[in-house]
């Protein structure tokens, strides 16, 4: 197994706040409980598992009731809600795995992608979108949502819904204009490895607009591996890589600013674990 070591282990704690454990991208991954231990070992001491398919949002609930590291995220993927012929159903387990575990702390990753789903698949997300927006408002979860291409559609949708109390703009993609966006409708933005890209100024320029206590580290490991290791594979030990990106854009204390996302990681899922 090909896989970048391991970072400087950060000066504070923080969580990866989206993390999918179970997917293999065909280099083989680490088993759970040495991907716990190789995160912890730097400094990322808790992971929220996300499940965006009904199979592995299962999983995402059977691995945080094992482990007390992690806690859940469940849903359709956006990319997944189009596939399935009765969405009524899918939706109803999804709700059924949200509130069969007080592990579970999110209802996500729902969303938009208009770059992997083309127009025949686009009613079918939206409704999907519409449907876990009302279920994270209905069932007190932070929303965590996948925006791909879809900016303003997502703007559109939450305006039309209203937003839920807490919700995650995950894997941030926009720029500083887009970022500010989210912020005045009460969003938290996660930065993924993606903010570490020679080429990514306009997310680096997102990242210093974000309000301190409105911003959240992420890997969407396996994939989205920061710089120096983009194509290889991610894994939560990789976050160091991230924050230090952040700390240095944003010109504050690394130490500082780990506090910080580690306590607003707390708050907008719900609490310790």
């Amino acid at each position: 197994m090909d896989l970048p070591d391991s970072p400087e282990p950060l000066p504070s704690p923080v969580v990866d706040n989206h993390c999918h454990l179970d997917i293999d991208r065909g280099a083989g991954m680490l088993p759970v409980p040495e991907a716990l231990e190789r995160a912890a070992a730097v400094g990322v001491t808790r992971i929220v598992q996300i499940g965006c398919d009904l199979e592995r949002a299962a999983e995402a609930v059977r691995l945080a009731e094992e482990h007390d590291a992690i806690v859940a995220g469940v849903a359709l993927h956006p990319n997944d809600a189009p596939l399935h012929e009765d969405l009524d159903a899918a939706v109803d387990r999804i709700r059924e795995l949200a509130v069969s575990s007080d592990r579970v702390r999110a209802v996500g990753e729902t969303g938009l992608d208009h770059f992997r789903t083309g127009a025949e698949g686009r009613e079918a997300q939206e409704e999907s979108f519409r449907r876990h927006i009302r279920l994270a408002k209905e069932l007190d979860k932070v929303l965590v949502i996948h925006d791909r291409d879809a900016h303003a559609d997502v703007l559109r949708i939450l305006d039309d819904e209203g937003v839920p109390d807490r919700w995650v703009m995950h894997c941030f993609s926009g720029d500083a204009a887009f970022a500010r966006a989210c912020l005045e409708r009460g969003g938290h933005l996660s930065f993924a490895g993606t903010v570490t890209f020679k080429n990514a100024d306009d997310l680096r320029g997102a990242a210093r607009v974000a309000p301190q206590d409105r911003l959240l580290v992420e890997t969407d490991a396996p994939f989205l591996t920061p710089h120096p290791y983009r194509g290889r594979t991610n894994a939560s030990y990789l976050v160091p890589l991230t924050m230090r990106v952040l700390a240095e854009e944003r010109g504050e204390p690394l130490e500082e600013l780990c506090a910080v996302v580690n306590s607003t990681t707390e708050t907008v899922f719900g609490g310790a674990w």
